[in-house]
């Protein structure tokens, strides 16, 4: 009976939002995308945002401050201190409401900025009802605030959505963590609140994929999201999130969804449906609104004027949803750069390795640019290697390699796989059992929370939003991979780590080998191989391929690696250079995901087992967002007999090279 009583009051409610809810009230339409802070790296992470008389408010949860944006565009730091603030609301006073999630507590900043505790006790995790400042909370990232005053709260990592009403905290839904509906409803790490009609509560619910609607009585339905990990529009039922992360509502009725790298909305239409109105890939552009892109979006909010207001957390930036129509002559796509110094990133903390002793040299396994998996044709789905692979033994115990706070919600993934991993702001590290041993024991470190299944094995872990960890300290041990992979960079910007990190004793005086040269038309059809000894001829626009493979000193000769640049040069006959070399393709940073197919070759593959085959695409133009295809064009040159010189070379700047004679005829 309960059950069906769920079911019908879902049935009436979506009734609502498809039939009913687009004919009392209109649509918001916006024109553009902006940048309206953030572009000179004032943030270290901007999460909440709350708006209030044209100006707007942001949490940094990198650095514990509320930033204040005024009307004229300029900001200034309106309180700090905080730990590590995530959704901010404005209470009836006009007091900011403030999730700080590191301490465990929820917070108010008044008007001169000074901060106070309204729930929970600072720096004690726990899950307690009762008096409010007695009251325990575990890492609450998501809040809103009712017309009555009352603060809701997702307190994530608890599970559970809570009320502060009258100086009490009770759980309004929500019981262990998992997926349920009805009175005794179950969340995942649900992230963000936001209130809707008539009491209700609708739910950022992360873990699960969906958005959650809880009833004034606490009972909870599904609201919109299938369960799968997909950007899929459509219907309610049948569509699909990522990661939902915040939720707000209009004046009007509609809903506005921060998920993952994207903006989502259910807007008053005809049929409620789920629809993208950015890119649902990870990016800066502003521009018109579907041209958009964003970079793990955190907070929303909408200010007087209906424009909808974006905390784009991991471009450092705030951008808004613009409803002007005056002005639309920035509608063309506008790409902005916020890429890491690597100089400057090595200097921000002292290098070591992730093993003990954290001096003594390890192998490199891999590095930044290699291709994983096989290309055998054009729909093969190879990926690029992000990160730098330092060998270990198995169930050896790793370590961070630097002072880091947890920022990311959900910064724990793929538990009990090979592919385990923790992302970190600037790091991240994967191939580990995260917070336990060899035989799967957990340490005694609270900062892991797991979960255990019914036969008490343990199913998951999570790292709350705030947690702090120092160089040195254990992370995990090794799992079958024995071998840490190391990204060093912010999500979206990796770099090369054996330039931006310093790792000691590390040397390497081995030069890359080329195996071989192959020349090939537009059409991929190949002309002649260079083994044959024998001059090539040539004409048209010509493709280069490569075959080669680095090492470094200290390595097993059977480990393979990249290489960091590859290009090539003419000579001519006297082998004087027709031209400088064109150095086409680097690896100083992970290039876009798209270009795989334009950076490797038929043949190329890599991966824990079988052979290691780089062919590159010398004549192709790779370097971090930017490729493009490219040719040696033999139109540049005359009939004539020429040299062409290849080369590839190492981080530590040892450079092979090899010749061809070439002839070009017309």
């Amino acid at each position: 009976m309960a059950a069906a009583a769920v079911g019908l009051v879902a049935l009436c409610l979506l009734f609502y939002f498809l039939f009913y809810r687009h004919q009392q009230n209109p649509r918001i339409e916006f024109t553009k995308v902006t940048t309206l802070a953030g572009l000179n790296g004032e943030f270290g992470e901007p999460f909440g945002v709350a708006a209030k008389n044209g100006e707007i408010y942001i949490s940094d949860g990198e650095s514990g401050k509320i930033w204040r944006r005024s009307n004229d565009g300029k900001l200034s730091i309106f309180a700090e201190n905080l730990h590590t603030p995530s959704a901010i609301a404005f209470d009836k006073n006009g007091d900011i409401i403030v999730a700080d999630s590191g301490s465990h507590a929820i917070k108010r900043v008044d008007k001169s900025g000074a901060v106070s505790i309204v729930a929970g006790i600072e720096n004690q995790p726990g899950d307690m009802d009762g008096d409010a400042l007695s009251a325990r909370f575990n890492a609450p990232i998501g809040l809103a605030v009712r017309q009555d005053g009352a603060i809701i709260v997702a307190d994530t990592y608890n599970d559970k959505i809570k009320i502060i009403r009258d100086g009490t905290v009770t759980t309004l839904a929500g019981s262990n963590r998992g997926f349920a509906e009805g009175k005794d409803a179950q969340f995942d790490t649900p992230c963000g609140v936001a209130i809707w009609k008539d009491g209700r509560v609708i739910v950022a619910d992360s873990g699960n994929k969906r958005l959650r609607m809880v009833e004034a009585n606490g009972v909870v339905w599904t609201l919109a999201g299938s369960g799968e990990s997909e950007y899929i529009d459509g219907l309610l039922t049948s569509a699909a999130f990522v990661r939902p992360m915040a939720v707000t509502v209009s004046g009007t009725g509609e809903v506005f969804v921060a998920d993952n790298h994207a903006v989502r909305a259910i807007r008053n239409r005809s049929f409620a449906i789920v629809e993208t109105l950015s890119r649902a890939r990870a990016g800066f552009t502003d521009g018109a609104p579907h041209a958009s892109a964003f970079n793990r979006v955190s907070g929303l909010t909408l200010d007087e004027a209906q424009n909808l207001i974006v905390a784009d957390s991991d471009n450092g930036a705030i951008r808004g949803f613009s409803t002007d129509a005056s002005n639309t002559e920035s509608l063309l796509p506008i790409k902005h750069s916020v890429k890491t110094d690597s100089s400057e990133f090595r200097g921000l903390q002292p290098g070591r390795w992730p093993y003990d002793p954290p001096e003594a040299k390890r192998d490199i396994a891999g590095t930044l640019g290699e291709i994983r998996g096989e290309i055998v044709d054009d729909k093969s789905q190879a990926r690029f290697h992000n990160g730098l692979d330092i060998a270990g033994n198995y169930g050896e115990t790793a370590y961070f390699i630097r002072d880091e706070k947890v920022l990311l919600p959900i910064a724990a993934e793929n538990f009990g796989t090979s592919r385990e991993l923790l992302r970190m702001p600037t790091l991240g590290y994967i191939h580990l059992r995260l917070g336990r041993d060899s035989s799967d024991k957990p340490f005694a470190d609270s900062r892991f929370q797991f979960t255990s299944s019914a036969e008490g094995k343990l199913d998951d872990v999570r790292i709350p939003r705030g947690a702090k960890f120092k160089a040195g300290e254990a992370i995990g041990t090794l799992n079958s991979m024995n071998h840490v992979h190391l990204i060093a960079g912010p999500s979206g910007d990796e770099m090369n780590a054996l330039d931006a990190l310093i790792f000691p004793d590390i040397f390497d005086s081995i030069a890359p080998t080329i195996e071989n040269i192959a020349f090939f038309d537009e059409g991929w059809r190949e002309f002649e191989t260079a083994a044959s000894n024998r001059r090539i001829k040539l004409s048209g626009k010509t493709r280069i391929v490569v075959r080669a493979y680095d090492r470094v000193d200290g390595n097993a000769e059977r480990r393979r690696l990249g290489v960091y640049r590859l290009g090539f040069q003419i000579l001519r006959q006297d082998k004087t250079p027709f031209a400088d070399p064109n150095w086409n393709i680097s690896f100083d940073r992970n290039p876009d995901a798209a270009a795989v197919s334009f950076t490797y070759a038929k043949g190329s593959r890599s991966g824990a087992t079988g052979e290691t085959i780089f062919n590159y695409i010398v004549t192709n133009h790779i370097n971090g967002d930017n490729f493009r295809e490219g040719f040696f064009d033999t139109q540049a040159l005359n009939n004539d007999i020429y040299t062409l010189r290849v080369f590839a070379a190492d981080f530590f700047g040892n450079i092979s090279s090899k010749d061809i004679s070439i002839e070009v005829t017309k």
